[in-house]
């Protein structure tokens, strides 16, 4: 071996030991190692920047900015309302299946965190009996199309550097459905024994003040608060009733609401959205509401707000914005949201409108702090339709290779903005520093390999490691190796260090790679025993309330459907070829 082929592989096991043995995130791995590559001259300054504009990398980023949009549509609230009816089974078939279509579109990870909330919601079943079942399928799911997960993306991008035929919007499919239904066979018979947890009301978890009109025609009017459904929302409680100058207070399951009734509540940032789902509801201020990303602002000491009400300070005038929400410590606040004379200290959830951000000095006189949350107001529901309808368009014209999807989603993210759906400030926040870093830094890494005689040695060396072993031992040994991987690492990264060498690998034993790529996407994939090998396991892990012991009797039974489905049909469907 050359001094610079020990100097890449030095490179490469210190990577694997920065993200196996230490708490340094991926992406600063990733990116010191493509960065050192480039300092050392093992590759050039065009390889380094062409790695960080890969045509998947870019299309992978986009696709993420997209999800901004389809997280606030109201497709998330339509399947929450599926989940209320039927049987535990019913209930949990409807959650896979939704889930794992949803996250054949779309990011796994926006679907997870779009469902949490509708989850939450559930008046049927415990959150915990859903959440992970959610997640899993979310992970299920994302393997059926190319753009399920960032992962297969990634995968593509080392195809792409190796010249070999891309995956096509469907190559996964196959595998997958075989995979997506024993993980729902799976689900079946563990349904009994998914865990109860009662995550108790944080004390710092202070309550909001919301109020809420019945409108004209509105399908609630004449019907209990029972009936509304009204009467057991989580984590949001109706505490009084306004009908003219009369004011009802405690409110019974039994009171009949009428028309122009304003309601009161108590309840968390996330009951906007819930209140906004309700047919025949209008918040305060509702006709701003369309997709807007939420903030908070807490009133200063020298504030001219104190001692005002909202009405009296015409707050939407002077701020360009809307309050939906209020919040003054424990204390539960009473009469309209509009009379409520403001306080030093007092948390505002607003709605911003375009001119918002630009009123910088007054904001800075009169608030201590102004926050964006990771929250939004719900779409309409024409506007819902367009966004689905665009996105639509873009994936069905990739499928059918009429537009590259690198293209029809530059399009859209486009039209977004112009629109307003989401605002730039949304994307600023939201875009995907960390997989860029990751996925460019990764191929980087692959490019120094090959220019060093790295990845043909090592090739060399696996294939005469790997003589006389029958292939479906050697793509089940690639599998696993990538499935331990990921549960010490991000999926990308385990798939970024793993997808050379199974191309490499294939290569040296004469054999068509795709197998062996299959074996690197699905092992990426099935995280399912580390609530930390994954960042949609991590949110449900914490959300949920689930302690380890729980979170693995789950996630092993799964993890056995998952891969028995994937080392049985892989060698089915993409049989050993030679070159």
């Amino acid at each position: 071996m050359t001094l610079e082929q020990y100097w890449v592989l030095g490179l490469v096991l210190g990577l694997v030991g920065l993200l196996s043995c230490t708490r340094l995130p991926a992406s600063w791995a990733f990116a010191s190692v493509a960065l050192l590559s480039y300092v050392s001259n093992s590759l050039s300054l065009n390889e380094l920047s062409s790695s960080f504009t890969d045509s998947s990398l870019l299309t992978l980023v986009l696709l993420l900015l997209s999800s901004v949009a389809l997280e606030k549509t109201r497709l998330i609230s339509w399947v929450g309302l599926q989940l209320s009816r039927g049987g535990l089974r019913s209930v949990l078939t409807k959650l896979w299946v939704s889930t794992s279509v949803l996250s054949s579109f779309t990011a796994n990870t926006a679907v997870v965190a779009s469902l949490i909330g509708a989850i939450k919601r559930n008046q049927r079943y415990a959150p915990s009996k859903l959440m992970l079942p959610m997640a899993f399928a979310a992970t299920f799911g994302g393997t059926l199309t190319l753009i399920g997960t960032s992962t297969n993306l990634v995968i593509n991008s080392f195809l792409d550097r190796a010249g070999l035929p891309l995956l096509h919007f469907f190559s996964t499919t196959g595998v997958a459905l075989g995979v997506v239904l024993a993980g729902m066979l799976m689900l079946w018979l563990i349904a009994d024994r998914l865990p109860i947890t009662e995550k108790p009301d944080e004390e710092g978890a202070l309550p909001y003040f919301l109020e809420a009109r019945i409108k004209a025609g509105s399908s609630l009017i004449g019907k209990t608060v029972a009936e509304a459904g009204l009467r057991h929302l989580r984590k949001l409680f109706l505490a009084e009733i306004q009908r003219g100058d009369d004011t009802i207070i405690p409110v019974t399951p039994e009171t009949v609401l009428q028309q122009d009734d304003i309601l009161l509540f108590a309840g968390d940032m996330e009951s906007v959205a819930v209140l906004q789902e309700i047919e025949g509801l209008s918040l305060y201020g509702h006709h701003t509401m369309n997709g807007q990303s939420l903030a908070e602002a807490i009133i200063s000491h020298s504030s001219s707000l104190n001692g005002m009400s909202l009405k009296d300070a015409r707050f939407r005038e002077r701020f360009d914005a809307v309050v939906v929400a209020v919040r003054r410590g424990h204390e539960r606040l009473q009469g309209g949201l509009g009379s409520i004379v403001l306080q030093a200290g007092d948390a505002l959830l607003l709605v911003p409108g375009k001119q918002f951000c630009s009123r910088q000095q007054v904001l800075e006189k009169e608030f201590l702090l102004v926050n964006g949350v990771d929250s939004a107001t719900r779409l309409s529901s024409r506007r819902s339709g367009w966004v689905l309808a665009g996105f639509a368009t873009v994936v069905g014209l990739a499928m059918f290779e009429q537009l590259p999807l690198l293209k029809g989603l530059t399009l859209f993210v486009t039209g977004l903005l112009l629109t307003g759906v989401v605002s730039l400030s949304e994307l600023k926040r939201r875009f995907p520093i960390d997989i860029v870093l990751i996925v460019g830094g990764a191929l980087a890494l692959s490019q120094a390999m090959g220019n060093s005689g790295i990845s043909a040695l090592l090739a060399k060396e696996m294939v005469l490691g790997f003589s006389g072993v029958q292939l479906t031992l050697v793509v089940s040994g690639i599998y696993l190796l990538t499935l331990l991987l990921t549960e010490l690492m991000s999926n990308n990264a385990a798939a970024a260090l793993v997808c050379p060498i199974a191309i490499s690998l294939a290569q040296g034993l004469g054999i068509d790679p795709m197998p062996f790529i299959m074996a690197v996407l699905f092992g990426a994939s099935a995280s399912f025993i580390s609530p930390w090998g994954y960042q949609t396991n991590l949110l449900v892990f914490t959300v949920g309330n689930y302690r380890l012991r729980q979170y693995v009797g789950v996630g092993i039974p799964m993890a056995i459907a998952y891969s028995l489905a994937v080392l049985v049909l892989i060698p089915l469907l993409f049989p050993f070829q030679p070159l």
